[in-house]
């Protein structure tokens, strides 16, 4: 299988070491229906978060995320919105915290989720799954719209099979 690294450099050993400081802005709110969803979900063992990248990479993780949550294996796994567990401490992060299992499910080898959950989270354990590894197609492909709905929707189905065939 190609390595399907879009750019040549590791991102993460080039930054080893290396923060950035980022300033959020705290909600003055709180989404009910997100709350009672993290509570009806909070007995489950294994959390996903996932890249919500806008990149053919990001969609076919965030798809295959949806599958496995939704499909697969939705009695052991929950899908986590990213945006709410890192910029709010509630619900999201709390699964993401409390869960016997955390997997992220990354587009790509920069890993976005995992360094933003491991930002909040500075303890976080998990498993880091780069899904652009999973399955084979032109490294030379970015956008969303460089590959059809159906072709994005039968790679996102087989990375979530090969995930789950290790859970």
């Amino acid at each position: 299988m190609t390595k399907n690294k879009c750019c040549g450099t590791n991102m993460e050993e080039q930054n080893s070491g290396v923060f950035e400081t980022i300033s959020i802005a705290q909600a003055k709110d709180v989404c009910p229906m997100c709350e009672d969803y993290a509570k009806r979900q909070e007995s489950k063992p294994i959390a996903v978060i996932c890249c919500e990248g806008a990149c053919l990479r990001g969609e076919v993780a965030r798809q295959a995320a949806n599958i496995i949550c939704h499909s697969l294996a939705p009695e052991k796994t929950v899908r986590i919105c990213l945006g709410g567990a890192f910029t709010k401490n509630t619900g999201q992060r709390n699964l993401v915290r409390k869960a016997k299992k955390v997997i992220a499910l990354e587009g790509c080898f920069i890993k976005c989720s995992s360094r933003m959950m491991k930002g909040v989270i500075g303890d976080l354990e998990l498993e880091v799954i780069v899904a652009d590894e999973l399955f084979d197609f032109d490294p030379n492909l970015f956008g969303v719209n460089e590959m059809s709905e159906d072709l994005v929707k039968t790679h996102a189905q087989e990375v979530a099979k090969k995930i789950v065939e290790k859970l």
